[in-house]
């Protein structure tokens, strides 16, 4: 079936070219620095945004959200997104990775894809799309690799600035800037950038319930005034010893504030005349954040070479919440503290050697990486009540003792690797690995445990050039998701107001699943776009979702803990074309759709169901115009979320979760000396999340409905307007 589709896409395109010129023997895709001119780019990101395939889902940016550079901010993340599988510096993914002149930056959060913004247009040679796979390449697994490749000799140091102004619905302006510096000098090369910035937010929930025996039950108006200050600095260097062996080096540092003012209005349904009641939260956080590291490469004449890299970093969010009741015009009364912080430490150090054999043809890397990862918690809950004794350090109120509440969480993970890359000819290659994971990890604090886990995890990618515009590839792979820290312990429970915290479970094991996979990929001629299909198929063991961990009947508990096998599968079809067939050539349209399902038998109530919070489908449609003559361009983005049983099951309630879809805008004009000046409309019309919540006496296995929730939320349309520059 992906062949006819390819085929159609084929006939529909013959007609305009023989051949797309860039595309070389081994499907590599390469862009020359003059292709950018008739665009007038400034950075190397703004290159990567006029390349078709890149600007939606192909780029490590995660399609058009970017700063200056012609992408569109914002957007949904789902609940579980990025909670596990971030520690240590993992062997590839199954995305686009970036690279600059072949290299990956010795950094997480201060990564490669950080630094498209900082270098300027006219340091770029020419950029490269690696669809093949090499022992020379930095990573390894992806789907395909985005190399930046800057000219040799690029002496002058280049300035480059952003000023920016973002205006909300209550016309508060919140204020952002920054500057970077770029340069070499003899072998050495560097970047550094200052941020400094304020963020503002509004956002409104109204709440409506009703009981289980569908009475009114209340109705919640809510408004959140957020308000964060942040501040960053970054800097990148690389040296060249000599003609065998570099160097690099990166650091990052920020921290920030943030506050919240939270008004609440709640109105009692169940009383004739009703009655209203008044709340008010304040809540306060700051966010520490630092990074170093560093990399070694040795690169010997036979052409083997041998790599060590080096990360340290700590993150440390702290966050007080408190809580009033408005007993009259001028008094009120607190009823709730709760005061938490973390800090989770990194230290990682990998190092490999690839042999080169058979002249190229093949390559063999092994080696072995070592991971450090320790998490400190805190958590402290103060309550109203007469009875207890109050304490001063927690705001006056009474302390609850809420298990597990102060741990400690040691991972200490060895990962060895051998890694095979077979090029078979021109048109085939076979990469293989076999990764072994071992790991402990200990808790020590009110529970003091102590686990350990090993995992074999082997890796089949076989890609296969029909032509050179044409590349199917076939993945086998078992994937070991890490665990997280703060599902072992005592935290907060931002999504439930009702419980505020939510328990810790000592006794996870990891999940992890097969996943096979199908990619099909065809450029399409005379550089007219690119269509790309994927279907998927994953085989999960020990899923985590939510079990019961209630210490009592009368005090039910939720926690995250394995709950069994599941399956999950689906597929998705991406296309980004120029409309050359239609005399508009700087017209590129990118769209694409995505449907999925899972499945898993249910802790609770013992039925088949998908996964929790998991994605039926997306559909994103974009499209950006330039006109060169004019110095202009401009784009629209629409995405949407498919809706209906997209649900979360926990002990005591059902969630169920839509949205609306969401709509960005941009228009940005560059002036002759390389000032651009963009304005952004975020969040156009009237978007809303929502939220049902079915919360059950006794839990949701005894069928006792006790409350219906409806819940939405609103963020009001975003302007903001943002000047750049370079000097």
């Amino acid at each position: 079936m992906l062949r006819n589709i390819f085929l159609l896409i084929f006939l529909a395109a013959s007609p305009f070219a023989a051949a797309q010129d860039n595309v070389g023997d081994e499907s590599t895709v390469v862009y020359n620095n003059d292709y950018f001119a008739q665009w007038s780019p400034v950075t190397a990101q703004d290159m990567i945004d006029r390349i078709p395939g890149l600007t939606e889902g192909g780029s490590s940016r995660g399609g058009f959200s970017g700063r200056s550079s012609g992408g569109f901010g914002g957007g949904f993340s789902g609940f579980r997104g990025g909670s596990r599988g971030g520690r240590g510096f993992g062997n590839g993914n199954r995305g686009s990775e970036i690279l600059i002149n072949g290299k990956r930056t010795a950094g997480k959060n201060n990564s490669t894809g950080t630094q498209l913004a900082r270098i300027t247009s006219d340091q770029v040679d020419y950029i490269e799309i690696i669809r093949g796979t090499s022992g020379e390449l930095d990573v390894r697994g992806s789907g395909q690799v985005v190399n930046v490749v800057l000219t040799e000799v690029f002496s002058d140091v280049s300035v480059q600035y952003e000023v920016s102004g973002q205006q909300l619905e209550d016309n508060v302006v919140a204020p952002n800037g920054s500057v970077s510096v770029s340069g070499t000098r003899g072998g050495l090369d560097y970047q550094v950038q200052g941020q400094i910035g304020e963020n503002h937010g509004v956002t409104t929930y109204k709440e409506s319930s009703i009981l289980g025996d569908f009475s009114p039950n209340d109705y919640i108006y809510r408004k959140d005034i957020d308000d964060r200050e942040n501040f960053s600095l970054s800097g990148n260097l690389g040296y060249e010893i000599n003609g065998s062996s570099s160097a690099r080096f990166n650091a990052q540092y920020s921290e920030g504030t943030s506050r919240t003012d939270l008004n609440r209005k709640t109105t009692n349904l169940q009383t004739l005349p009703v009655v209203d009641s008044y709340q008010r939260e304040d809540i306060r956080g700051e966010i520490n954040n630092w990074e170093i590291g560093g990399d070694y490469e040795y690169n010997t004449a036979r052409g083997d070479r041998f790599k060590i890299l080096l990360i340290s970093n700590s993150f440390t969010p702290e966050r007080l919440r408190e809580r009033w009741n408005l007993t009259g015009p001028y008094s009120e009364s607190k009823n709730l503290f709760l005061d938490s912080a973390s800090t989770t430490r990194e230290r990682i150090v990998r190092s490999s050697y690839t042999l080169d054999l058979f002249r190229g043809s093949q390559d063999i890397e092994f080696g072995a990486e070592r991971a450090q990862t320790i998490l400190d918690s805190s958590l402290a809950l103060g309550v109203l009540n007469p009875s207890g004794i109050a304490s001063a350090a927690l705001g006056g109120l009474v302390s609850v003792n809420v298990p597990n509440a102060r741990s400690t969480v040691e991972e200490m993970r060895y990962e060895p690797f051998i890694i095979h890359n077979w090029v078979f000819n021109s048109r085939m290659s076979l990469e293989s690995s076999v990764l072994y994971e071992d790991s402990k990890i200990s808790q020590r604090g009110q529970i003091s445990k102590e686990r350990n886990y090993d995992y074999v995890k082997p890796k089949l990618d076989f890609r296969y050039d029909l032509t050179p515009t044409i590349q199917l590839r076939g993945t086998m792979e078992k994937i070991v998701q890490q665990l997280s820290f703060n599902d072992f312990v005592a935290a907060l429970d931002t999504r439930d107001e009702d419980r505020d915290v939510q328990f810790g479970n000592e006794n996870l094991k990891q999940e992890w699943y097969w996943n096979y996979e199908l990619n099909a990929e065809y450029r399409l001629p005379n550089d007219i776009g690119v269509a790309s299909a994927r279907v998927f198929y994953e085989d999960w063991t020990d899923r985590i979702e939510r079990i019961d961990v209630s210490p009592s009947k009368d005090n039910l508990q939720g926690a995250n803990g394995n709950v069994g096998d599941g399956e999950k599968y689906g597929a998705e079809i991406n296309s980004s074309t120029r409309m050359r067939m239609i005399g508009l050539p700087n017209l590129l349209i990118n769209a694409s759709i995505s449907v999925e399902d899972s499945r898993i038998t249910d802790p609770f109530l013992g039925i088949d169901r998908r996964f929790s919070f998991s994605w039926r489908g997306r559909q994103t449609l974009s499209f950006r115009h330039d006109l060169p003559s004019r110095r202009i361009n401009w784009g629209v983005r629409y995405s949407n979320s498919q809706d209906g049983n997209r649900k979360f099951y926990d002990l005591i309630d059902i969630e169920v979760w839509d949205s609306d879809p969401f709509v960005t805008a941009f228009f940005e004009w560059r002036s002759v000396d390389n000032t651009t000046v963009r304005f952004e409309a975020n969040q156009l019309g009237n978007w809303e999340f929502c939220r049902k919540r079915f919360r059950y006496s006794g839990g949701i296995a005894e069928g006792y409905l006790a409350e219906l929730e409806r819940n939405c939320n609103h963020r009001g349309t975003t302007f903001s307007l943002r000047v750049t520059g370079t000097f």
